[in-house]
């Protein structure tokens, strides 16, 4: 049975009016969902559009073009391989399963309108349910939200766990939401909150719904984070959007079994990454889109207060769109005045990574792995990664080094690295590097399984423009039989 779900729009949230998005099941009528704007790009900011609905089975989608007429259209992931048709100023097509695209009419990908289409939420709670705080739109005292779930229901005796943000626009007075162990915080579709959730040595937390987060008001260096998680254990995040924050979407210090899905964010300030973590383990990240000013995703070590290793970490199913230095970034930080860290058992799997544009060539690498403060990185995999063709920088730079801004020490070492199945549909005009520090501190086991590139299978170094240096050894190129057919 086919299911729709377009969320209200929200009074006073800022709207774009470059498209016009229309969307229905099969031969019913036609629901608008609203278009918000989302600022895009670091180097010149500007106003995309973005509109999300949920859904299960087939659905109708309309795109009108309220200020160009569509010339050339590309929907991408490419990977969606989405047949389109376009009729005047209008865009049609169909969707039969979730997914978040980006639609680009002529060329242009910083006015384009991102479109997401949500899985059905899994038993969302209502606002009259047991043991919900029901907060409606306006205005809000952290004080007064902690007095009302700390008054016990008349019914069940129990004190509310659920703090259930209504449909509306949410101000926050004081902009930071602590939130305590063992509640759930729940952003309703169509809500928008204006403030940053920080979970800080809790535990069995959950913040989810079809709301979105809104920090494009606050100074970059107000530094608020969509939502921090420190010495935390057992956290999941599910199914928001964020808009803007002046530093990190998702920051993870020193936690554990931490889960985010469903995720979207947006930045233009800059150190506005997507999701680091920094001395943690048991990390799961599925199903996220990420376009942001800085790295998508960083997995890092040791870094302020957060001390120790990172290890048991995936990436799956996303989108990655780095409008400024790494889709994937891996190894920077570390205890550079011990021993160092070890970061290991890292897994990236099924990605497509729509953009890598960084002028620095110190920070090249749409895949990127950068051992300093004498950090180990060993046993990482990139498995089905669809990379399609960037505007600046390198495919992969895997490099034991001392960044003079970031490491006061090199990095140990990097070993154990499996590279498959990887598709780059650009140019590859920039050298992929490989290269140890010196004879103590070395790349050591390298391996590419059905690498290609501009579509060219690449069986050895120069076939795929890679840079190698003597303190790199074991660096193989492969393919399954499979692959040659």
């Amino acid at each position: 049975m086919n299911q729709l779900i377009v969320y209200p729009q929200p009074e006073g949230a800022r709207e774009r009016r470059d498209f016009k998005v229309q969307v229905r099941q099969l031969d019913e009528d036609w629901q608008e969902p609203f278009v918000y704007e989302a600022k895009v790009d670091m180097h010149q900011i500007r106003q995309a559009s973005m509109a999300y609905f949920d859904m299960f089975g087939k659905v109708e989608v309309r795109v009108e073009c309220l200020t160009t007429r569509p010339e050339r259209v590309v929907i991408r992931p490419l990977s969606a391989a989405i047949p389109l048709v376009c009729d005047g100023n209008s865009i049609s097509f169909t969707l039969s399963k979730p997914c978040k695209l980006s639609i680009e009419v002529n060329g242009d990908r910083f006015g384009n309108l991102h479109l997401f289409a949500n899985p059905l939420e899994k038993l969302p709670p209502l606002p009259d349910d047991p043991g919900v705080l029901l907060i409606k739109p306006g205005i809000h005292r952290m004080e007064d939200i902690k007095r009302l779930a700390s008054m016990p229901d008349a019914l069940s005796g129990q004190c509310p766990h659920i703090l259930y943000f209504a449909p509306g626009i949410h101000y926050v007075e004081e902009t930071i939401i602590r939130i305590p162990s063992n509640t759930t915080v729940y952003v309703a579709g169509g809500a928008v909150v204006v403030g940053s959730f920080v979970c800080d040595r809790v535990k069995n937390v959950v913040i989810r719904g079809r709301g979105i987060i809104d920090l494009s008001t606050f100074h970059r260096y107000s530094a608020f984070r969509g939502i921090r998680i420190k010495f935390c254990e057992n956290v999941t995040v599910e199914g928001l959007v964020l808009l803007d924050p002046p530093h990190y979407s998702i920051y993870i210090g020193k936690s554990s079994h931490i889960h985010i899905s469903n995720f979207k964010s947006f930045s233009t300030k800059g150190w506005c990454d997507g999701i680091d973590m920094m001395a943690s383990s048991d990390i799961e990240i599925d199903d996220v889109f990420l376009r942001t000013s800085d790295d998508c995703i960083a997995v890092y070590a040791s870094r302020w207060d957060y001390r120790g290793d990172t290890r048991r970490v995936t990436v799956r199913n996303s989108i990655l769109w780095a409008d400024v230095a790494h889709p994937l970034m891996m190894g920077t930080h570390g205890d550079h005045q011990r021993s160092g860290d070890v970061i290991e058992d890292i897994r990236f799997e099924n990605i497509d990574i729509l953009e890598h544009h960084e002028p620095q060539e110190n920070y090249w690498g749409a895949m990127a792995i950068n051992a300093g403060d004498k950090n180990t990185i060993r046993r990482v995999v990139y498995d089905n990664i669809r990379v399609e063709e960037f505007e600046l920088g390198q495919l992969i730079d895997i490099r034991v080094i001392r960044n003079k801004d970031y490491n006061p020490e090199p990095g140990h070492s990097i070993e154990d690295i499996s590279f498959r199945n990887i598709i780059y549909l650009g140019r590859n005009i920039n050298p992929n590097r490989i290269y140890g520090f010196d004879a103590e501190r070395q790349v050591k086991g390298v391996v590419f399984e059905n690498l290609r590139i501009h579509g060219e299978l690449v069986l050895k170094p120069e076939q795929g423009n890679f840079d190698i240096n003597a303190f790199a050894q074991e660096i193989t190129f492969t393919v399954r039989n499979e692959a040659k057919k």
